[in-house]
């Protein structure tokens, strides 16, 4: 019994540190942000001739937002006759034959733009992307999922800049929200994604640090993805795989933070959660990949430490669950010691980790809403949302550690842009696991426990138990829910 007490201490210890160090490492990024942000961006000069541009649309079962992804590409303000549009069409509904359709009525009309079907889905997205370059010849390829719009101007906000220096391999923008506040997962997705490209992209960018491109809305040099290997399929993130492969051939990334793509962001939990567990495995495959090759590199200290922890970061919902099943046990353990020992770790806690996170997202806010008020009063549901997706994200990162292979589960888009759209009676429904039964058994165990430890006066721990209950219970009963209006729709 004291070796499992020994154990289980020395797991639940680790896991916190772990937490903290990765809540230092926010701090680390705020200041470089604050730093950074006082140097303006260097504004290339207008190109005299605008250069070909293959812009590549890769959609599977799209039929609610191809139309408006494609109208949106016609309206671009660039030389119609530099443009080359290939949709990348690996549906198996409908979709292709809308795609058809589409791609047939705006060659009538003179645009250069082709219907590309695959004999096999190998490889999902990045075989559809790798596919579409060998039929093609542009030096600058623009990239596109189905759920985004880019505005006119985008190809002339970004080609001036990859094309500045020659060492430049790709351009990234920073991600804009159709459907902000459709829901509260809406409201608190878009933080999350203001906080990865305004703080992480921005600072890693500007400190001359490797960072990613995100799959989508960014324009790449076709000499950066020949010369670091193609795409490949072996990760569930080809994107943070070919980015880290590229930078490592020595080509260089720019974030655009003031060129903004809007997309929609996913309405249903369980849509959300198989994003969250896609990028959250892929990344950890990514980290197996290459950390081996980036740790061992010429590479500076400086570079090599951001690489770690941005490629280990989703390692944080794995240390996120220990406490999340430690907690009760632990803190019990406080009835048998003093009140002055045992608040020391809380400290500790609440500064590196729980600080550190609601400092982030308030930064974040200020950065997009130039006020804080009353937009601060979703860090705390942020923070329980992020608790929450602790055991889902935890089993992605496990089931990457253990190279458990899955395939890769898009994320249905439904052409939802303001609260009167509907998601309840479409077609697709996103695959629901059984991760859900686990959450709603953690949120009634920490329900439980918070009334122990308040009748044993140990209120120290009750703030800690609201989130966790929040978190888990929002998550649990939004897949619950939301799983049920799909009954008798197409799984994906």
């Amino acid at each position: 019994m004291e070796l499992l007490f020994g154990v289980l201490l020395g797991l639940y210890v680790l896991a916190l540190i772990g937490l903290g160090l990765f809540g230092i490492h926010k701090y680390v990024l705020i200041y470089r942000h604050h730093k950074y942000s006082k140097i303006p961006q260097e504004q290339p000069p207008v190109p005299e001739n605008w250069p070909n541009v293959l812009v590549q649309l890769p959609v599977y079962n799209e039929k609610y937002v191809l139309k408006r992804l494609i109208k949106s590409i016609v309206k671009m303000d660039y030389p119609k006759d530099k443009l080359h549009v290939q949709v990348l069409d690996d549906s198996v509904d409908n979709t292709s034959r809308l795609a058809m359709r589409l791609t047939r009525i705006l060659k009538e009309k003179g645009l250069r733009i082709e219907h590309v079907r695959r004999p096999n889905r190998l490889g999902f997205k990045a075989g559809a992307l790798e596919y579409g370059l060998k039929i093609s010849d542009e030096e600058f390829i623009a990239v596109f999922d189905a759920d985004f719009v880019p505005k006119p101007d985008f190809l002339k906000q970004t080609i001036p800049h990859i094309m500045a220096k020659k060492e430049i391999g790709m351009v990234q923008t920073r991600w804009g929200h159709l459907n902000l506040n459709y829901s509260l997962l809406t409201k608190l997705q878009a933080c999350f994604l203001d906080a990865h490209f305004l703080i992480e992209h921005f600072t890693r960018n500007r400190s001359g640090k490797f960072f990613n491109f995100n799959g989508t809305a960014g324009i790449w040099r076709r000499q950066a993805i020949v010369e670091a290997g193609g795409w490949q399929h072996d990760t569930l993130t080809e994107d943070l795989d070919l980015s880290y492969r590229s930078q490592l051939a020595g080509w260089k990334f720019i974030f655009l933070p003031d060129v903004i793509a809007p997309a929609e962001l996913p309405v249903d939990m369980n849509a959300y959660k198989n994003q969250q567990h896609r990028w959250a495995k892929g990344s950890v495959q990514t980290a197996i990949k290459l950390l081996p090759m980036i740790l061992k590199s010429n590479l500076s200290f400086a570079i090599r430490l951001e690489a770690f922890l941005h490629l280990g970061s989703n390692f944080a919902y794995l240390l996120m669950a220990v406490p999340a099943f430690l907690l009760i046990p632990m803190l019990n353990l406080q009835i048998a010691f003093s009140v002055k020992w045992t608040i020391i770790p809380y400290l500790v806690m609440f500064f590196t980790a729980t600080l550190s996170v609601i400092f982030y997202y308030a930064y974040t806010i200020k950065l997009v809403h130039n006020r804080l008020w009353p937009h601060i009063l979703y860090v705390p549901a942020m923070m329980g949302l992020g608790i929450g997706l602790s055991v889902n994200n935890g089993k992605a990162v496990l089931e990457a550690l253990v190279g458990i292979k899955t395939d890769f589960l898009r994320t249905p888009k439904f052409k939802i842009e303001s609260r009167k759209d509907s998601w309840k009676k479409k077609t697709y429904r996103p695959q629901a696991s059984r991760v859900h039964f686990v959450e709603l058994i953690l949120a009634l165990y920490f329900t439980a426990g918070m009334s122990y430890f308040y009748l044993n006066e140990l209120y120290l721990s009750i703030p800690f138990f609201i989130l966790f209950q929040f978190g888990f219970y929002y998550i649990a009963f939004s897949s619950f829910f939301q799983s049920s209006r799909f009954v008798g729709s197409k799984k994906l």
